[in-house]
């Protein structure tokens, strides 16, 4: 009997050790897609030119999931939902990953226009330059569907003033992430804007974006990045 309570003893003290043992992984990322009964998350990042995935949580009847990832570096993830339809933008929700406790809220029907990502400075960044841009966006939309009747019409004059109010439009976009990534250069979300939105741009534009950025942010993921680009995009074109 002694025995039998010393075994009982060991085994609630393994176990209480277990429950004690924190999950491994720097980032506690949770969430909820409302109305999802079944179906499959993927988180994923891009290696090289492809996505890869890094974790997979399979739903069955709730809705709500969470998962532990290590972050070295602040990086853009991808939320992708497997609804077992043709993949599509909608399947797949951008984020910006670092170290913390991030949350994700949205909608099965409106998967990514209803998504609410919280608990990441680098994502509330990116969403404040989204939401800026979208306007040069709306008036590109504009300008070339007016191109297009101006050119059905034979109206050379009209296209040709058109096609400056396109660059002008273009002209304002790059001067807007360029400056917004300098005013952000204590954040890894300015390398990351300069290589996905304006790494054409140029290239004195992104030696000032390169030099004003903190020495942390030059050490992370998408600084070396950008050292690295310039300093190819310099070469070439010597």
């Amino acid at each position: 009997m002694k025995y039998a309570v010393i075994a009982l003893c060991s085994l609630f003290l393994i176990c209480s050790c277990k429950s004690d043992k924190k999950p491994a992984g720097n980032l506690h990322l949770t969430g909820n897609i409302k109305g999802l009964k079944t179906g499959t998350i993927y988180i994923q990042k891009i290696v090289d030119t492809a996505l890869v995935s890094i974790d997979t949580i399979v739903i069955n009847g709730d809705s709500h999931f969470e998962s532990w990832l290590n972050v070295a570096s602040p990086e853009m993830y991808y939320l992708s939902l497997d609804r077992g339809v043709t993949n599509s933008i909608d399947n797949n929700l951008p984020f910006f990953a670092e170290p913390g406790v991030i949350n994700i809220d949205t909608d099965l029907e409106q998967y990514y226009y209803k998504a609410k990502i919280t608990g990441s400075k680098n994502q509330k960044l990116y969403e404040d330059y989204k939401k800026i841009t979208s306007r040069f966006t709306d008036q590109k939309l504009t300008i070339t569907a007016e191109k297009l009747r101006a050119q059905r019409s034979n109206n050379i004059t009209k296209f040709d003033s058109l096609e400056k109010a396109e660059k002008g439009v273009l002209q304002r976009k790059y001067l807007f992430a360029t400056n917004f990534a300098i005013n952000n250069k204590d954040h890894e979300i300015a390398p990351y804007i300069a290589l996905s939105e304006i790494y054409d741009i140029n290239l004195k534009y992104l030696d000032t974006i390169r030099k004003s950025m903190t020495p942390k942010v030059a050490k992370s993921f998408y600084g070396k990045k950008l050292i690295s680009y310039y300093d190819k995009r310099k070469n070439s074109e010597k």
